[in-house]
């Protein structure tokens, strides 16, 4: 049976450049699961930039949403940021998430490994399409990390590293719950800490506890403190780009400049006043909360123009 796919064409403004957008549906077989995206294309009659965007921890989807932390369309803007400026992009559901949820129902069977995995093969069948040039990864928080490790195999012409962590997310996860727990519950927090960090799953989990160690998630955790972020970082052969907001509650600067240090040939944008979910938002923890739910707020205007200013010199070079 076949299904016909309905492709959305947009006519976009910039400036005085009229550029049409093919918006669709895409999808990619692993083997192991079917995972599901969204293709922007700008109409060319030469191969464009594509650039393969890979979402945060936890249920975010391809647009930047997340259940817990309500709606923002962070990754979904950026995607169109990117195709008024004849850039191609595809963002996609991770496996256990959203559209891609059958491809692993069960999150225990999750693992970085597999999300690396995940994003080579996109971005095999992203250079095997013709329509495309340069491919370019672009990972943010923890997808950051999922570029950094998934980029070396695949030959991408270029990394951009969005609100990404430096450090083992251990150590980000106990300066995190250090500002939050009483002392009592931040001792047990160590403790199961410690435990994942040596490989060990621990089913003794508070209830406060649960949201972030729950033992469905606990597998995943372990994989995920296997990392380190810095030292993949530091193994990238291609051009990279870094940015990091100022108001960032998630992710600091010193991360950042971390990564600057573990790659110094690496570009570092520091944005000041952007936060976690690419707006500029006061260093203020409602206004920072609010930001999260509101999709109207627009991307900071110096996030666009410094990813767009780093694909044009790849194209350049």
């Amino acid at each position: 049976m076949m299904l016909r796919v309905l492709a959305l064409s947009l006519t976009l403004f910039t400036g005085f450049v009229q550029a049409t957008v093919l918006q669709r549906p895409i999808s990619l077989d692993t083997g192991n699961g079917e995972l599901f995206g969204s293709l922007l294309l700008p109409k060319s009659d030469t191969p464009v930039p594509v650039v393969l965007i890979i979402s945060g921890s936890g249920p975010t989807d391809r647009d930047g949403n997340n259940p817990d932390g309500g709606r923002n369309d962070s990754l979904k803007r950026l995607a169109w940021v990117l195709a008024k400026h004849n850039i191609a992009s595809v963002r996609y559901d991770k496996r256990g998430v959203a559209a891609s949820l059958p491809a692993t129902p069960d999150e225990r069977n999750l693992s970085v490994e597999g999300y690396v995995s995940d994003a080579q093969a996109w971005g095999r069948k992203l250079k095997a399409d013709p329509r495309f040039g340069q491919l370019i990864l672009l990972g943010h928080s923890e997808g950051a990390l999922i570029a950094s490790l998934a980029a070396p195999d695949i030959d991408v012409a270029g990394v951009i590293s969005m609100s990404g962590s430096a450090r083992p997310i251990d150590q980000v996860l106990r300066q995190q719950l250090g500002n939050r727990l009483p002392p009592p519950l931040m001792l047990r927090a160590n403790e199961l800490l410690d435990s994942l960090k040596a490989g060990h799953t621990d089913a003794n989990v508070p209830p406060q506890l649960q949201v972030i160690f729950r033992p469905s998630v606990q597998p995943y955790l372990i994989s995920l403190f296997r990392q380190d972020p810095a030292a993949a970082f530091a193994r990238l052969k291609m051009p990279a780009l870094i940015i990091q907001g100022s108001n960032d509650i998630q992710v600091g600067v010193g991360d950042a400049k971390l990564l600057k240090q573990a790659k110094p040939d690496a570009e570092l944008a520091l944005i000041e006043g952007m936060n976690h979910v690419m707006r500029i938002v006061p260093n203020d923890v409602k206004r920072q909360l609010a930001s999260y739910k509101d999709p109207n707020l627009p991307l900071a205007a110096e996030l666009g123009s410094r990813i767009l200013g780093f694909i044009d010199g790849l194209r350049a070079s």
